[in-house]
């Protein structure tokens, strides 16, 4: 352990023990945890930010396509409070940008956001049409509801089990919170990742995780880019801009196919653009070969689509890098797993 971590520790010890408390609390009956009669999945992590959710979650949504589904997410850093079931005036500020992307890229799935989750089911059960289905966006450690399936997302490049609870590493609890996974999944995992790794993976999860439950390996796919302000022509010269907790995969990305990135416009996760950084974005573009286009991601293209910020993008070259998951391997098993379960609610 570091110097630094060191001084951290007795920090770290008492955040641990509080959380660890509160666990308990909930695992007695002592604080209340509601259960509902739908299949509700859960999509969660032991550790603050830049696991993958939002991909793994439209992932779900995707394979569930054939369900009445709803989406469910605390809405982080909207500038609303309460229940609200996003419509056509939704915005990234009024709902999220996760859930505005969830809303925007799936018109037939209910997204809502809500800080208390079961009050948010509440209100999605009274809608004229509820929904079958139930995706919990973050929600490993909302334990006032209980879900049907639990999943738990652990990034390679950051695996729980090697990790500290906050502030002397990432962990928002301690790694046995990974007992109430039905499910875990290694996520951003390198394509060459060999079989004789997996299972040492799968053996330290083991350790924290309950046998029984299944560990998979999934990675991310990049597709062809989308355009999202101007045409142009893409070439080799980019101008890459992102608010996501992990730009580094996409960067590593873009280097690994040659791409010269001659500045990395890099905001804070879940930042929300202002005319001045679009402004900006404008006169740095200057500055680079004339045939230079901006690359971003999908969460944020949602946010860059925003009514007040539409005139200012649509005259720049600014195109989405789309990201989808795949399974290194078991991607079968894990689909019949979630199909199997939603199915087990509407036997005949």
């Amino acid at each position: 352990m570091d110097k630094l971590k060191l001084l951290l520790w007795p920090f770290a010890a008492l955040y641990g023990g509080v959380t660890a408390l509160r666990n308990t609390a909930y695992n007695k009956g002592w604080f209340a945890s509601r259960k509902f009669e739908l299949p509700i999945i859960a999509v969660g992590n032991l550790t603050v930010g830049g696991t993958g959710k939002t991909p793994h979650v439209e992932y779900l949504l995707r394979l569930l396509r054939n369900y009445k589904v709803a989406a469910l997410s605390r809405g982080y850093k909207r500038t609303t409070k309460g229940y609200i079931l996003a419509d056509e005036t939704a915005t990234a500020a009024t709902i999220g940008d996760e859930p505005y992307q969830y809303h925007k890229d799936f018109p037939d799935v209910q997204v809502a956001v809500s800080e208390k989750r079961v009050a948010g089911v509440e209100q999605l059960l009274q809608l004229p049409m509820p929904p079958e289905v139930i995706v919990l966006d973050d929600a490993m450690q909302h334990r006032a509801i209980q879900p049907s399936l639990n999943l738990l997302l652990t990034d390679y490049n950051r695996l729980f089990y090697k990790d500290r609870i906050l502030p002397a590493g990432l962990l928002r609890e301690s790694r046995k919170g990974a007992r109430r996974a039905d499910a875990v999944l290694v996520t951003k995992c390198p394509a060459s990742l060999h079989e004789g790794e997996m299972q040492h993976i799968a053996r330290m999860i083991h350790t924290y995780s309950r046998r029984s439950a299944p560990v998979f390996f999934t990675g991310f796919r990049y597709g062809q880019f989308v355009q999202v302000g101007r045409p142009a022509h893409i070439g080799t010269h980019v101008v890459l801009l992102t608010g996501i907790a992990n730009p580094a995969p996409l960067k590593a990305h873009l280097q690994k196919h040659n791409f010269k990135i001659h500045k990395h416009l890099q905001y804070p996760d879940h930042y929300s653009y202002k005319p001045a950084d679009l402004a900006a974005l404008k006169q740095q573009l200057q500055e680079y070969p004339p045939e230079t286009v901006v690359l971003t991601t999908r969460k944020d293209a949602v946010k860059l689509l925003d009514a007040g910020l539409q005139e200012l993008v649509s005259p720049l070259p600014v195109f989405s890098v789309p990201i989808e998951v795949y399974f290194l391997e078991g991607g079968d098993t894990f689909n019949e797993l979630i199909l199997q379960h939603v199915r087990s609610y509407y036997k005949l």
